[in-house]
């Protein structure tokens, strides 16, 4: 892999780096636990993101039903204390065949690279789960950074420019934890840093799926929504943070 081939898109695409200080709380080995139930919570959430997508705007009841049942599991047991379910299990049970067809160009592209967005998330979900239970780390349930919520509370609130909005808040997410990915990796042991860069080139396409489906939902120039989002990407990882969290900003001092 030509890392720097595969990073300086996304290192273009974001207005700031993540700082030095996040970077010197994550190598902290009492924070990789936080670190690794956050990053697991995080690839859910992602999911979720991609599945309300194609529930609101492409995907018809049996559509929507499926894709329900898809994340059910994970969320029984992430939110609300289930069982852990048997996760390869339910992975092999994942198919794009199982959603409808469209006629509309843009329906039809969102459907497909979230659909497989969705198969990615949860897989790599299944994987840090793994990791954690080989180190004996235990699932505890967190309260969220301010982040992703920070970026969609800027989205408009008319169609199709919410959808826009959100399409390009959803590529920002991808490359900062791309980017992330990249700062963590050689930080770590070997089998964590192994992860941590096999992760790159699919967080990677995820962000210019977003960015490329932004672009056809919109039918014209969306730069200045870019930038806009940009700007703010880069004011929440620039501003300090109470809660230290795989996509926070600046650890607060004391």
């Amino acid at each position: 892999m030509n890392l720097q081939l595969l990073l300086s898109p996304i290192r273009d695409f974001l207005h700031c780096p993540t700082p030095e200080a996040w970077i010197a709380q994550a190598r902290k080995p009492e924070n990789l636990p936080l670190l690794l139930t956050d990053h697991l919570i995080c690839e859910l959430k992602a999911a979720q993101t991609a599945m309300f997508l194609i529930r609101k705007y492409v995907a018809d009841k049996e559509g929507a039903h499926t894709l329900l049942a898809w994340l059910r599991p994970y969320e029984h047991f992430a939110f609300s204390g289930g069982p852990e379910p048997d996760f390869l299990a339910l992975h092999k049970g994942l198919s794009k065949k199982l959603m409808p067809k469209t006629q509309g160009e843009w329906q039809q592209n969102l459907i497909d690279s979230m659909v497989l967005l969705i198969k990615e998330e949860l897989h790599h979900f299944w994987q840090v789960r793994e990791i954690m239970v080989a180190r004996g780390i235990p699932y505890v349930k967190m309260t969220a950074s301010r982040y992703a919520k920070g970026l969609l509370s800027e989205t408009r609130t008319h169609e199709p420019l919410m959808l826009v909005d959100k399409l390009i808040c959803g590529a920002y997410i991808e490359a900062r934890s791309c980017e992330r990915f990249a700062v963590l990796a050689p930080l770590l042991d070997t089998e964590l840093s192994h992860f941590y860069f096999s992760l790159l080139r699919s967080e990677a396409r995820h962000y210019q799926d977003y960015l490329n489906l932004a672009q056809q939902v919109a039918g014209g120039n969306i730069q200045d929504r870019v930038c806009f989002f940009g700007e703010v990407e880069a004011g929440l990882i620039q501003r300090h943070d109470d809660t230290f969290r795989f996509h926070s900003g600046i650890p607060a001092v004391g």
